[in-house]
């Protein structure tokens, strides 16, 4: 079965965008981490998922057929036309904020991965089984540092509790299916994200059990990335992560 290009293509922005705009958040802490192992593990995170998102991209550019490569797509649309959740494009915060993020993206991701991996569409299949090992790698770094932090100091806990309230109502937009997802979830070329939901949850109440957090509950659910409607946050982010490609357009590193 053919898979309609257009379709495909905003499935692979939705994909390529979420790990391109968390990636750019994750590296803002290169230089910055509380301790030097952390400043480490942080710029490798951002380098898996900005390689993610270079791939995805790529993919997404051909898919298209426009004549745009993923630094194009990267570096010269604007806010409007990227289709992240709005989760990825929230300031880094504290380093809490940043934990929590990666793991509550992170656990999504591995279970958006592995069922990717089983893709009729081979070069997702590919990018996915790659994606897949290093997403559970940033669950298992972000994990731990959740059960640390929430279950470590007075202030810890705090902050690891304020980082969950913050980021909660922003959880439900990443199972919140697109109108082009079933006709390519019926093909076998994506997956419904609206299933992972109750695993999801599984892996998070465990974790925040062991972290002595807890779930927020009744929260409203922020939406609108996927549909290019983004908080100021985002904008501001790309001024800065597309200055030099505009600047000097068309140049060779």
């Amino acid at each position: 079965m053919s898979t309609p290009h257009p379709a495909l293509f905003e499935a692979l922005l939705r994909l390529g965008d979420d790990r391109l705009v968390l990636g750019h958040r994750t590296s803002e802490w290169c230089g910055h981490a509380p301790i030097l192992e952390e400043d480490i593990a942080l710029a490798n995170l951002a380098l898996d998922l900005i390689g993610q998102a270079n791939l995805l991209l790529e993919y997404a550019g051909a898919v298209e057929g426009a004549g745009r490569d993923q630094d194009a797509l990267a570096y010269f649309r604007e806010a409007i036309e990227f289709r992240n959740a709005l989760m990825c494009e929230l300031p880094k915060g504290d380093y809490a904020v940043t934990i929590a993020r990666h793991f509550l993206h992170g656990v999504f991701s591995v279970l958006q991965w592995d069922a990717l991996s089983s893709s009729t569409d081979a070069t997702i299949a590919g990018i996915a089984a790659k994606a897949l090992k290093e997403s559970r790698y940033h669950v298992r770094h972000a994990g731990e540092w959740m059960i640390r932090l929430g279950d470590g100091t007075d202030e810890s806990h705090r902050r690891a509790q304020d980082a969950v309230n913050l980021l909660w109502p922003f959880t439900g937009e990443l199972f919140m299916p697109c109108s082009d997802d079933a006709e390519l979830a019926a093909a076998g070329v994506t997956a419904d994200v609206s299933s992972f939901e109750a695993k999801w949850r599984e892996t998070i109440d465990d974790v925040m059990l062991r972290a002595t957090l807890t779930v927020p509950e009744g929260a409203w659910m922020q939406r609108g990335g996927r549909e290019g409607r983004h908080t100021e946050h985002l904008g501001h982010m790309l001024a800065e992560m597309q200055i030099v490609a505009r600047s000097h357009p068309g140049a060779q590193w």
